[in-house]
């Protein structure tokens, strides 16, 4: 492709759902959509932390509204997607980064509730948020892309988060079904495959494991942990135009641990 117009923004004005946007990648993809020139609209449980994403935003001059939302309850999902189209007028772009992690447990020794709670946020939510973005892009702005946040525990045996693992991979392959599906219709959809990442779930998992964060990052090549923003980086390209021929992708962000 020759093309030698000016570049604006990877985002310019997409509108775009984020869920989970209250804190971590969520947060971190919000506030670059935002710079990036998208119309964010922000989704998660916790009303006060998606205020305070808002906030951010506007007063760095971006675009953002928000609205409470809970992929356990699909009413509650419709309704994010019909409030970014009631806002806008339409949907251009969606990522799905919201997630339920499980407590740290063998297959065995998995109490079924937290196995029910991984499989319904992680996979049915993620169903249940691409079937109505997919119906709105479709409806509204005709064709657009869909970011699914999966998990580098996806790619591989995942003997302490086997729930949690098994879900993003079964994430994985529904994004490649959709891929495959909306793709002559001009809806591309991908996903990100996070490794380890500075957030409220890897302090979590490292109090109830000392000492994993040093495990995992002697096992990545990069040394270290991610932050959010670097995920968040790896979304907005893959949501933008810049990423027109990419589609059915599963991209590790993991700092080479897949390598």
């Amino acid at each position: 492709m020759n093309d030698t117009k000016p570049r604006t923004g990877l985002l310019t004005d997409k509108v775009t759902l984020i869920t989970g946007a209250g804190r971590g990648i969520g947060a971190a993809a919000a506030r670059l959509f935002a710079r990036e020139g998208a119309k964010v609209v922000l989704a998660a449980r916790t009303e006060s932390e998606l205020k305070a994403v808002v906030e951010e935003i506007r007063a760095a001059g971006g675009t953002a509204d928000h609205v409470v939302c809970d992929l356990a309850d699909p009413a509650s999902v419709r309704g994010a997607v019909d409030t970014a189209v009631r806002l806008h007028g339409r949907l251009d772009a969606a990522f799905n980064n919201a997630g339920a992690v499980q407590p740290v447990a063998p297959v065995a020794d998995l109490p079924e509730d937290d196995f029910d709670l991984a499989v319904t946020v992680n996979f049915k939510g993620t169903w249940l948020a691409m079937a109505a973005e997919i119906a709105a892009i479709r409806a509204t702005a005709g064709g657009g892309s869909i970011v699914n946040n999966s998990s580098v525990g996806s790619l591989m045996a995942n003997p302490e988060l086997p729930a949690y693992g098994a879900a993003k991979r079964a994430v994985n392959s529904l994004t490649e079904s959709a891929a495959v599906t909306y793709g002559p219709e001009g809806i591309r959809v991908n996903a990100i495959a996070p490794g380890t990442h500075v957030t409220a779930m890897l302090a979590s998992w490292e109090e109830r494991s000392p000492g994993i964060v040093d495990q995992l990052n002697a096992r990545t090549p990069l040394g270290r942990a991610a932050e959010p923003e670097e995920s968040a980086e790896a979304a907005a390209w893959l949501l933008s135009d810049r990423a027109s021929y990419v589609t059915g992708v599963v991209l590790p962000v993991d700092g080479g641990m897949q390598a």
